[in-house]
């Protein structure tokens, strides 16, 4: 399960977070722009999501999860993306976008392999119905996100401060093993990442404010690609303690 989230471009710090969310008055073009931009942002980390899922059912049903899990090579499974995501985060300035669609995809095969452990725990049935909502709820939060007029900015401050909070618990309940830590670890998850969904989709739309017409913005919706993937599949992972049956 991946707990890390929010990956920021080293250095880069656009203005405007703090301002009003509504962009009224720019023009058709510049509406049309943002459209696209959204939207390849979306096309983007819903097709990483279905090559996760994809990877994932393969994996767990060949076999050959089990066979890397009991290994070593789980700690490469496990760590793997996380490195993805800090060359993706902290190398926009140097690589190119050629470079960051490929570590992207890279990452949503890693992190496909990763989940292919749920299918060990939970039925299948229930896994289904967990991504689903997790479907639902994200549409609907990513669009309160895309159309409301309220500045998100303190508030996705807060949420990043939890985000670090149930980091260290989580740590900490790995020597603990409390299941009732566990169970509160599990639904601030779900509230925090369902909260980073509405912050990130406005802090990218936001955005395009800054890297539109530049070279960035190649990069830029991968990188948001990739902030959105990493909301939904925390979400869809803290989910599933509540709503997944165990073989």
């Amino acid at each position: 399960m991946a707990n890390w989230n929010d990956p920021q471009p080293s250095g880069w710090s656009p203005a405007g977070f703090g301002a009003a969310a509504g962009l009224a008055g720019r023009g058709a073009a510049y509406d049309a722009g943002l459209r696209r931009y959204m939207l390849s942002i979306y096309n983007y980390m819903a097709s990483g999501v279905l090559l996760s899922g994809i990877v994932a059912l393969l994996f767990a049903t060949s076999g050959m999860a089990e066979a890397v899990f009991g290994t070593p090579l789980r700690w490469v499974v496990a760590l793997a993306p996380l490195a993805i995501v800090m060359v993706m985060s902290f190398g926009i300035n140097r690589i190119s976008t050629t470079t960051m669609q490929a570590l992207f995809w890279a990452f949503s095969v890693l992190m496909g392999i990763s989940l292919s452990s749920i299918f060990a725990v939970y039925t299948g049935p229930s896994i289904a119905a967990t991504f689903f909502a997790t479907a639902g709820a994200f549409a609907g939060l990513s669009l309160y996100g895309y159309t409301t007029t309220k500045s998100l900015s303190g508030f996705g401050t807060f949420l990043i401060m939890g985000l670090v909070g149930i980091l260290i618990a989580s740590v900490i309940n790995i020597f603990l093993q409390s299941p009732g830590l566990a169970w509160g670890i599990s639904f601030l998850g779900v509230l925090i990442f369902a909260g980073l969904t509405a912050y990130d989709t406005q802090k990218l739309k936001l955005m395009y404010d800054q890297v539109a017409g530049t070279e960035f913005a190649g990069k830029m919706i991968v990188l948001g690609a990739l902030t959105l993937y990493l909301d939904f599949v925390n979400m869809f992972t803290f989910l599933l303690q509540f709503m997944g049956d165990r073989r």
